[in-house]
């Protein structure tokens, strides 16, 4: 029974973290009522997040925080009891919170080449995961994580959360239906303008154990823009604007298509515009070959407005019969014939 408990609150608390905290999302009832021990290792921006979603959801308790920026700790600590009228216990290392605090289940808000090492102390421990995507910072990471939880009896859920769109759902079961016609092909993109802070190399904050953080990446020199937030668009840490957020759509395409994995990929780009403020593309295609048909990614971090800013993130489905594009809330539908028989459907 609290295994199932376990199961309902990691996928409520994914859905609260797409479908914007305002919507109730209710956790089953049970008849056990023990309320879940959570600790959160990396309480920064998104960290923080994942904390407040699984307060929205229920029966949980942050019970334990871990961060290596003691401003952020200290913070985050006090916000967090505020929210839920008590004080979480905090840890600069993870390893001594996962060792001291009396937990159940660990969210993991860390960058990517931290995941691996966190994620397997959790399993070795017997604590269930709800871990940030990316999954790890590359192919040998990750294969390492998938097989500790194979061995092991926990609970892991990466925060793919879009899995949980109501409107990605709706286009799965029309195109499921036929109504589109064969798919064809699908483009996946997102268009924006990309902040960037001072690159130039500095002291880190005294709040900052910058050696820390960079853990089992390469030492590299602090700047505000491969810190906090920042290091998404750094190849040591985060590799880039694909990895980070483009990752939603494409693993979105491959459920609304269901997909597996592609046989072959291919991709042109680079750093065109944005040259020595981030480390990896701010132009880039790719092109993903799966059994059914191509998938085209697609992004550009610099430039002027998007030519269509209401499309500038999301999903293209070509049919032969009609065109889907598919966002978070909102899908439109194309068919064969003009624009002027075109459907739109936002999902609250």
């Amino acid at each position: 029974m609290f295994t199932n408990n376990r199961r309902e609150f990691l996928g409520a608390a994914a859905a609260a973290g797409t479908l914007a905290l305002s919507r109730s999302v209710h956790c089953q009832e049970t008849e056990n009522k023990k309320t879940l021990k959570m600790g959160v290792i990396g309480v920064g921006w998104y960290g923080m997040v994942d904390a407040k979603s699984a307060l929205k959801v229920g029966g949980v308790e942050i019970a334990a925080i871990c961060d290596v920026d003691s401003e952020h700790l200290a913070k985050n600590a006090e916000d967090l009891e505020k929210f839920q009228g008590k004080r979480p216990q905090t840890f600069k290392l993870y390893e001594e919170m996962l060792d001291k605090a009396d937990l159940d289940v660990v969210a993991i808000g860390t960058p990517p080449h931290w995941h691996a090492l966190q994620l397997i102390a959790c399993i070795k421990r017997g604590l269930d995961v709800y871990c940030e995507k990316p999954l790890a910072y590359d192919i040998r990471e990750g294969r390492a994580m998938a097989e500790a939880v194979k061995g092991s009896k926990c609970i892991v859920q990466i925060g793919f959360q879009r899995r949980q769109s109501l409107a990605l759902h709706e286009v799965a079961e029309f195109i499921k239906a036929g109504k589109a016609g064969k798919i064809v092909q699908a483009d996946v993109q997102i268009h924006y303008r990309a902040g960037t802070k001072d690159p130039t190399p500095q002291d880190p904050p005294p709040s900052l154990d910058w050696e820390l953080w960079c853990g089992p990446g390469p030492k590299i020199p602090y700047s505000p823009q491969v810190g906090h937030k920042s290091w998404r668009l750094e190849t040591t840490s985060g590799h880039g604007h694909l990895v980070d957020w483009g990752i939603h759509n494409v693993d979105a395409t491959r459920m609304v298509l269901g997909l597996s994995m592609p046989n072959q990929i291919t991709a042109a780009g680079g750093i065109y515009q944005m040259q020595g403020k981030i480390t990896t593309p701010d132009t880039l295609t790719v092109h993903f070959e799966f059994d059914k048909l191509p998938v085209v990614w697609r992004h550009r971090l610099w430039g002027a407005t998007e030519y269509s800013p209401e499309v500038s993130n999301g999903i293209f489905l070509f049919g032969e019969e009609a065109t889907v594009f598919a966002s978070d809330r909102r899908w439109v539908v194309i068919p064969k014939g003009g624009s002027d028989k075109r459907q739109e459907f936002n999902v609250p």
